[in-house]
């Protein structure tokens, strides 16, 4: 079974990738459905393919805006540009892309996105007879109608299933509140994400009396949905015959790219992690509260949560192992305040866990010797780590 992983920018990609990502996929500047990531430029997309096919993985590019007539000429020129570059797979949801792409004779497989819905395996057939070698299947799927699809589909077309991140709470994501409200349209990348705004109510006959919309016992929440967290299914996602399981999260931080990455590789690989102990490691990243989703068949009303988004565990990333050295000995990106002698845990590459002590004095790349290093400066360290080790503070270290 492949991971896939997310990576808004190429410094992502690269933590994707030496975290255990089989695949990693990302946008350029223009079609891809999240205008706000970093995104990639030209120059980019061709080191981030290159850092990929060196390691023996692969590169999809999304292009899964819904776009205009106007624009197929522009999709059509960035297409080719991205197919001589390398370009593993393209991840797309509008029909006529589809059909455009089937005709030009690519190097590069035609992935279809989430966002074409896709809930029955006469549709998986369907676009496997239009070209598509891979159908990203609809969120709203049980695990018993995953399997029901998967008996139809097997050895014909693959078949990927999200297993982890931020929901929209639309359809396959089709949403129009954020065009509505803000006017930045959701289908094209631009959603501003009102569906994590605070409400309130306000009654006709009753004008400027706000009345605060809140959640007991009898109440649920369409607008705020908890985040997927399904490393539960994954051996049965697996023996169902799901050939790649994606994470979501291209605008997410380098921290929840290694956390998330570096789990679930370890649960392809064989892993037992009980509940209790993967939900505690997964509270190290910021989060909206974590649900099964459409996964174990229906939706609760505890499956949203009005909860700003949070980190349970109070875990903060601290700063990251660059690959370059200073006279011999590994350099810490500082991201975040780290003071002499305080003891933080490592992440690394390989997924496992360990602890790190900083010196009594920190030695800066400038020579400093200091007591407290903030944001945006390097440290010198003492021990060798690999490169791409990541140190977090943590309230209570395991």
């Amino acid at each position: 079974m492949e991971l896939l992983a997310p990576a808004g920018n190429l410094e992502k990609l690269k933590w994707a990738a030496v975290y255990g990502a089989d695949a990693v996929y990302f946008g350029t500047e223009f079609g891809s459905l999240r205008s706000y990531a970093g995104n990639f430029s030209m120059d980019d997309v061709s080191e981030g393919l290159n850092f990929l096919h060196d390691r023996c993985k692969k590169g999809y590019i999304t292009l899964n805006i819904y776009p205009f007539t106007d624009e197929f000429p522009r999709l059509l020129e960035l297409v080719r540009q991205l197919d001589d570059l390398g370009a593993d797979a393209f991840i797309v949801a509008d029909l006529g892309v589809v059909s455009m792409l089937s005709g030009m004779n690519l190097k590069a497989a035609i992935h279809i996105s989430t966002q074409a819905s896709t809930t029955n395996g006469q549709a998986i057939l369907a676009y496997g007879d239009l070209g598509a070698s891979r159908v990203n299947l609809a969120r709203e799927l049980s695990f018993e109608q995953i399997q029901d699809a998967q008996e139809e589909v097997a050895g014909k077309v693959e078949t990927e299933v999200f297993i982890h991140g931020a929901v929209c709470f639309s359809y396959s994501g089709r949403c129009a509140i954020s065009d509505y409200l803000t006017g930045h349209r959701a289908n094209r990348g631009e959603c501003k994400q009102p569906c994590r705004w605070n409400y309130a109510l306000v009654e006709e006959k009753r004008p400027g009396e706000v009345m605060p919309y809140f959640e007991d016992e009898r109440g649920s929440y369409f607008f705020n949905s908890r985040e997927l967290a399904l490393f539960e299914y994954v051996p049965r996602l697996k023996a169902a015959g799901v050939t790649s399981i994606k994470i979501e999260g291209r605008m997410k931080s380098i921290h929840y790219v290694a956390a998330t990455v570096s789990f679930y590789r370890r649960i392809i690989d064989g892993w037992q992690v009980g509940q209790e102990e993967a939900l505690t490691l997964l509270d190290r990243i910021p989060n909206r509260g974590y649900s099964q989703g459409f996964m174990k068949g229906n939706i609760k009303a505890d499956d949203y949560q009005f909860d700003e988004s949070r980190s349970h565990c109070e875990s903060i990333f601290v700063g990251n192992v660059l690959e370059t050295e200073n006279h011999g000995r590994p350099v810490l990106e500082v991201r975040n305040k780290i003071q002499a002698g305080e003891t933080l845990e490592l992440l690394r590459p390989d997924g496992s866990f360990g602890e790190y002590t900083m010196p009594d004095m920190l030695l800066t790349t400038e020579g400093e010797d200091v007591q407290v290093v903030n944001n945006s400066k390097f440290v010198v360290l003492q021990e060798a780590l690999p490169p791409y080790s990541l140190l977090r503070r943590v309230a209570t270290l395991p």
